[in-house]
């Protein structure tokens, strides 16, 4: 095969992984349609295939449980592929024969639930303790790991927080009008060690309009407009490391939040509206409930910021 027709080929390819990834609204969908995409893109040229068959979908989905593959993992990259071979056919790119062969491919079954991992009160002082709060970075750093641990907000979310969604409400401190996962928008209650450690690196920094969070260069300087998620995942890792608790990833610091809230106390379905999840809905309209702002259940986590 000469150069330009590979050349032709991967054009084609990127065009049709666009398609798909401008398909979904959610950030984070997005960035794991195109990991999912890129790894069978990978695989699919290792070696010779019939082309983007069910054959070779089916042997894709073998290829992922021989790698021991957890479910959930499996059924998101099914999932991605699906979602390929439907755009392909829709912009008339596949026959929909095949797309319809490949939407046939069985995934595998979810079992069982998934806990995931998460940290003690000791082991999340540690980490909240960890920054060098006599550094630029450090002061950010340990804001960042305040509002994951106290406010369960996701990697995308402290990535996209900015000064409006700081306000009062109910005469405390809360993380408003906050859009999440499938754009569903929620309100955080923020706790008083939180708005503590955020204020001390929005006023040693200056930061005071647009992002909350910014880049901070070796020198100590604020740079950037805001902070890339990619910064937050490697923050995290490096701290963590630090303290003795390898391998914990952001959403892990959402799982302590709900865990430690549990276990001060809270309500399940205050910690379920904190946290905006699918549920929280229909967890309002059979319960009756509504989110209360004054007694929030991340307050009863006892964490400190040193002033």
């Amino acid at each position: 095969m000469n150069d330009l027709v590979v050349l032709q080929k991967i054009a084609h390819w990127q065009k049709l992984k666009g398609m798909v990834l401008d398909s979904v609204s959610s950030p984070i969908t997005k960035r794991v349609y195109n990991m999912a995409l890129n790894e069978f893109m990978h695989w699919f040229q290792q070696a010779p295939r019939p082309g983007f068959t069910k054959a070779t979908v089916s042997a894709w989905r073998v290829s992922l449980e021989e790698r021991r593959l957890g479910s959930s993992s499996i059924i998101i990259r099914m999932s991605a592929i699906r979602k390929l071979a439907a755009e392909a056919a829709d912009n008339g790119l596949l026959a929909p024969k095949l797309a319809q062969g490949i939407s046939r491919v069985k995934s595998v079954k979810s079992t069982g639930i998934r806990v995931g991992n998460w940290l003690s009160q000791r082991q999340a002082q540690a980490l909240l303790s960890a920054p060098d709060i006599t550094t630029m970075s450090g002061l950010r750093d340990r804001a960042i790991l305040a509002v994951l641990l106290g406010c369960g907000l996701r990697r995308s979310e402290v990535a996209a927080l900015t000064f409006a969604h700081v306000q009062q409400r109910d005469g405390r401190w809360c993380i408003v009008d906050l859009v999440g996962k499938h754009g569903r928008v929620r309100t955080a209650p923020t706790p008083a060690w939180v708005k503590v450690a955020i204020d001390a690196w929005t006023s040693a920094s200056g930061v005071a309009a647009g992002s909350v969070f910014r880049a901070v260069n070796r020198r100590g300087a604020v740079t950037g407009e805001r902070l890339g998620e990619k910064v937050v995942w490697q923050m995290l890792r490096r701290y963590a490391a630090e303290v003795g608790v390898p391998g914990i990833a952001p959403h892990d610091l959402r799982r302590t939040c709900a865990k430690l809230c549990r276990a001060a106390g809270g309500e399940l379905e205050q910690i379920q509206l904190l946290l905006g999840h699918a549920s929280v809905q229909t967890t309002e309209r059979y319960l009756g409930t509504r989110q209360d702002l004054v007694h929030a259940p991340n307050d009863a986590i006892r964490l400190r910021v040193a002033v």
